[in-house]
């Protein structure tokens, strides 16, 4: 870079529309930059994960071990649909994460305002697909006929609700864009009280049982959607929103599928297939249904560091490749995958020495607990996989490159998953550890193809800026 692109290039950093909690990851110290944007996602991620673990919570202990089963096993149902529109909104994240790293302030209000009208028209759509959806896929679940309407309820109320979490996921994830990670948190940490308070006063004041937790989750989400709409219509930011310019701009709608759409397919297919994977666990009963339930309240709180770490990277790789730092994207890469190991191998510690204990928090029945407890201790040891898969792919996407990983997490989460758990249930028919070992399985075979791929391309990033 000659001295005169050095000037101009430090004159257009001064220039950058900043609100209050913007951070530009093109400078300064990567492992603080990775840190300083995770953790507060990571810690409102735990909020968010909050919503239906308190859900959970209150049904197994105040209500029944039906309620508890009900609202736990729809999780693949709403991840279905949410799984979908979470990969739009990373296409939109990286578009905008790379022109805001590019100093392209104009394209990308140009895709902010075409983001939140994409959100509005989908919200619409997927409340009305959701509600009309649920019979048959519970019924496609295989669901038992004591949790059938308990489930249906639940989801009915939770699906006739999602536009505000939509809206929230949209607009935390065009904040998280431009390096402001806190807000989002700030949100979720209110929204999150608001759950807990609702879910307490109308199930235990009012006695409304899973009708009870599913409004209390719906309510707490409008509280967050509404917060962060307003810090959008009012921040002083590059990515403000202003009614008069909400519109479709086709040729942003274009970039923001082109990154977003392979993961949205991507997202919504896999947790298609988890929908089968429920209904061989659904065969065991509802005792091994409320433990696989269970411990898919702990699996989301060793997830969620990786998570929050992989999508740190996705941000970082964006920023950086959007200004041609392409060696400081590679190095917050390797920096991020270190971090992230760490952490789980951490956290993998005490869920393996008290695995009954925290298996009981959720549900104290002993059957429950034996079979959590058993899911636990079978795939706790995988984690350290999971991670590799994780980061590289959150990487891919921030480079503009999306296909590589949807191919391959498709490839194993779907296709390989499901012809194990296929030929596993009739080699081995009435044997549940084979069955709960299919999730290991699939981050085995993702995470190896995934570190072939990246060290046969050397991560080749692909801008999406012009």
């Amino acid at each position: 870079m000659t001295v005169q692109e050095a000037k101009k290039e430090s004159f257009l950093h001064r220039l950058v529309p900043k609100g209050r909690g913007d951070v530009d990851m093109t400078e300064g110290n990567i492992v603080r930059h990775l840190i300083g944007f995770a953790l507060p996602l990571l810690v409102g991620n735990l909020f968010q994960q909050l919503y239906n673990t308190v859900d959970a919570w209150v049904v197994g202990n105040y209500v029944s071990n039906e309620a508890f089963s009900a609202v736990g096993t729809v999780t693949p149902i709403i991840n279905l649909l949410i799984g979908f529109f979470t990969g739009l909104a990373t296409g939109a994240g990286v578009v905008i994460s790379q022109h805001y790293g590019a100093r392209k302030f104009q394209e990308v209000e140009r895709a902010v305002h075409t983001a939140i009208v994409m959100t509005l028209v989908l919200g619409v759509l997927f409340t009305l697909i959701g509600v009309g959806m649920t019979p048959f896929m519970l019924r496609f679940m295989k669901t038992p006929a004591d949790v059938f309407p308990q489930s249906k309820l639940y989801l009915t109320i939770y699906f006739s609700g999602i536009l505000a979490l939509m809206f929230y996921n949209m607009g935390a994830g065009i904040l998280r864009a431009v390096g402001d990670s806190r807000k989002p948190f700030y949100f979720l940490l209110f929204s999150s009280v608001v759950n807990t308070i609702m879910d307490l006063v109308l199930v235990l004041g009012f006695h409304m049982g899973v009708e009870g937790v599913a409004l209390g989750t719906i309510i707490a989400e409008a509280a967050s959607a509404i917060l962060v709409l307003t810090t959008l219509l009012r921040t002083h930011s590059v990515v403000r929103v202003s009614l008069r310019k909400l519109r479709m701009d086709l040729t942003m709608m274009k970039k923001i599928l082109q990154v977003g759409l392979p993961v949205a397919i991507q997202m919504a297919v896999t947790s298609f297939s988890n929908v089968f994977v429920q209904s061989y666990i659904n065969v065991f009963g509802a005792d091994a249904m409320a433990g696989w339930t269970a411990h898919n309240k702990l699996d989301q709180l060793i997830l969620l560091p990786m998570q929050s770490m992989a999508l740190a990277c996705t941000t970082f790789v964006g920023q950086n490749l959007g200004r041609g730092l392409e060696p400081r994207a590679r190095q917050g890469i390797r920096t991020t995958m270190i971090l992230s190991e760490v952490v789980t191998v951490a956290l993998m510690i005490p869920l393996l020495l008290f695995a009954p204990q925290m298996v009981a928090f959720f549900n104290s029945k002993p059957e429950v607990v034996e079979y959590g407890a058993r899911i636990m201790l079978l795939v706790c040891p995988f984690y350290v996989l999971c991670v590799i898969n994780q980061v590289l792919a959150g990487a891919l996407r921030g480079s503009g490159n999306s296909k590589a990983p949807t191919f391959i997490m498709l490839a194993s989460f779907v296709l390989f998953r499901q012809i194990y758990l296929a030929v596993i249930s009739r080699v081995l028919p009435g044997m549940f550890a084979p069955v709960a070992l299919g999730y290991p399985a699939g981050w085995l075979v993702c995470s190896t193809l995934m570190l072939i791929y990246y060290k046969r391309t050397q991560l080749t990033l692909t801008r999406v800026v012009d």
